[in-house]
């Protein structure tokens, strides 16, 4: 997969004060951690960061940042009504090592008429090399009848990608339609009535 470069910068001031100071300056704050360094806090470009961010997995090579410099993203906070970014953390990467990370599942085709499909993992956890994690996967549906429920396992994984969710969790189902009962009409539910007030009558005798 290809890296994005972005500038990043020291941080040096802490809080939150500091925190929306650096946000209406469209940076931000964000932690570097992993391979046994101390964390370094950095502030980075916040419409580049949110541009890299739309790719799943996105590897971040941080320029200004002078070694253990390739970063994956691992925990990303938003506002909740804004939707805007808060705070990232990101966990230093490097050629040849092994992570495991949650990939997307992409479901292709139709399942057979007049089954209703139902995707129960829209992710798998997959473990694979840093720089070779896959955007996503592909499953499909073409042809599934009433009844199939495939699981984890029946995901087909490029090379060098091993599966971590439990193989047994289903993927997805398919079910037959509901079918709605028809309301009752007024003369139907007029002889319900009636049915119901006689055995009433019935069973105070």
């Amino acid at each position: 997969m290809s890296e994005v470069r972005i500038a990043a910068e020291p941080r040096t001031e802490f809080g939150k004060g500091a925190s929306r100071r650096a946000r209406r300056a469209g940076k931000v704050p964000a932690v570097l951690y992993g391979h046994g360094t101390e964390p370094r806090h950095l502030n980075l470009p916040g419409h580049e960061l949110m541009l890299a961010l739309k790719t799943p997995n996105v590897l971040i090579r941080l320029d200004g940042v002078d070694k253990d410099n390739l970063a994956l993203p691992k925990s990303v906070q938003r506002d909740a009504i804004k939707g805007f970014l808060e705070h990232v953390d990101l966990l230093v990467v490097s050629k040849g090592e092994k992570v495991e990370v949650e990939i997307p599942v992409h479901l292709i085709g139709e399942v057979k008429a007049p089954g209703v499909l139902t995707q129960e993992l829209v992710t798998v956890a997959v473990e694979a090399e840093a720089t070779h994690i896959p955007e996503g996967v592909e499953f499909v549906v073409d042809g599934l009848e009433v009844g199939a429920s495939p699981t984890a396992a029946d995901v087909k994984l490029p090379s060098g990608v091993t599966l971590t969710t439990d193989p047994e969790t289903i993927l997805l189902t398919v079910s037959a339609p509901r079918v709605e009962e028809e309301p009752e009409t007024g003369e139907e539910a007029a002889e319900a009535a009636d049915e119901a007030e006689a055995a009433a009558d019935e069973a105070s005798k």
